[in-house]
């Protein structure tokens, strides 16, 4: 499933137009992502949750090459499903 595919079920759900569904969609994304960038855990009871979670630096291998490569620290997003999807 796509986005035009989640906007167009999302849709037919609600009764929304797929404009007004669209539009929901956009802002649940834009809403989550900036809760994210600024640290923060998303939790929607039954879905899932989203946050953020720092992964040391690390070494690797250049897989072209087979050197050594040093893998700087990062934040990276993690998602946790909640029970309602862990039941599937």
């Amino acid at each position: 499933m796509n986005k035009k595919d989640f906007v167009g079920a999302v849709a037919e759900k609600t009764g929304l137009s797929k404009i007004d569904a669209k539009k929901s969609v956009e802002a649940f994304f834009e809403t989550v992502e900036e809760a994210v960038k600024k640290g923060e855990k998303v939790s929607l009871l039954g879905f899932g949750s989203f946050s953020v979670v720092k992964k040391a630096a690390r070494k690797g291998i250049n897989p072209k090459t087979k050197k050594t490569i040093n893998i700087p620290a990062r934040e990276v997003v993690k998602f946790k499903p909640g029970a309602g999807l862990q039941k599937l």
